[in-house]
């Protein structure tokens, strides 16, 4: 019977170890801008997958994932879920995505960054999510590739980014963390998020990597000359995603280091969810592009 307790209490011990650990604010007081956000945060589920989802988020924060000590790389990473600037999928392009990337050594921070408001009332809220469905899937059906998620006149998902990266720069030591091996990802309007970011950020927190899954814009702006190491990643019958390409294309012709990774079937918004595809393993491919590039 001991022996069987202190089996399940190593098992727990050694499983636990990639749970979150902490969860940070991103901001001492009410976060700039949106001081007068006085409605409440939800978390609901998505009816199609059961995974956690969150909306009308007003606190910004970051969920930590420490990584065993013994196989930590020193790697940090702020992952940045999508949701079309309206609600995140927090688990699916979240902790689902730093649980893993914590077994593999690397430090990971899912950042809940602030959202343009949704409808209060759930009955309000169902039918919002049934439209905005119905215009995602028209969006990718069309041609263009300059299809974007919904953008706030201020980019407060942007700012979020930018105070995250700095963050983790500025508490490296706290995580075990090499200040100079934090880079940060996201999805959708997440990438939206990351490429807000290595777009304005101060030299000294420019991010070391980044990685655009099915997203991430330059709106006419150029590669900054100090831009980082990119991972780009997305599914060929995504047309939201149809941009990609082009910044792959304009990483390289900045005389910058780029990857692109183009799945034939997978759609926008795949995540960690599985659809018995190709697509499934995509994870295993940014870990072996992050081994490559030295993080």
């Amino acid at each position: 019977m001991k022996k069987t307790l202190l089996i399940i209490s190593l098992l727990t011990f050694l499983f636990g170890s990639v749970n979150a650990q902490k969860v940070v604010r991103l901001y001492e007081g009410k976060a700039p801008g949106s001081e007068d956000w006085n409605y409440a945060e939800v978390e609901f589920a998505n009816p199609g997958t059961e995974t956690k989802m969150i909306r009308n988020v007003v606190d910004p924060t970051l969920e930590v994932y420490v990584p065993e000590e013994s196989i930590s790389t020193g790697t940090a990473v702020v992952i940045c879920p999508g949701g079309g600037n309206v609600w995140l999928s927090y688990e699916s392009e979240g902790t689902a995505v730093a649980e893993w990337l914590a077994n593999k050594g690397i430090t990971a921070f899912v950042l809940k960054y602030r959202l343009n408001k949704t409808p209060e009332a759930p009955e309000e809220f169902d039918d919002f999510w049934n439209n905005f469905g119905k215009r995602i899937k028209a969006m990718s059906k069309e041609s263009s590739s300059e299809n974007k998620p919904v953008v706030n006149p201020r980019n407060y998902g942007g700012e979020d980014g930018l105070k995250a990266v700095q963050y983790v720069k500025e508490h490296a030591g706290e995580y075990n963390v090499d200040p100079e091996k934090v880079g940060i990802m996201g999805f959708s309007a997440g990438a939206g998020v990351t490429t807000h970011v290595i777009l304005n950020s101060d030299p000294e927190y420019m991010p070391d990597f980044a990685a655009p899954i099915y997203g991430g814009w330059l709106r006419g702006e150029s590669v900054p000359e100090n831009a980082p190491p990119l991972f780009i990643l997305c599914a060929a019958d995504d047309r939201i995603a149809a941009g990609s390409p082009d910044l792959f294309k304009a990483w390289l012709a900045a005389g910058k280091s780029a990857e692109l990774h183009i799945y034939s079937k997978g759609g926008h918004g795949f995540g960690m969810d599985k659809k018995g595809l190709p697509v499934d393993t995509w994870i295993e491919r940014l870990h072996d592009w992050l081994t490559a590039t030295g993080f």
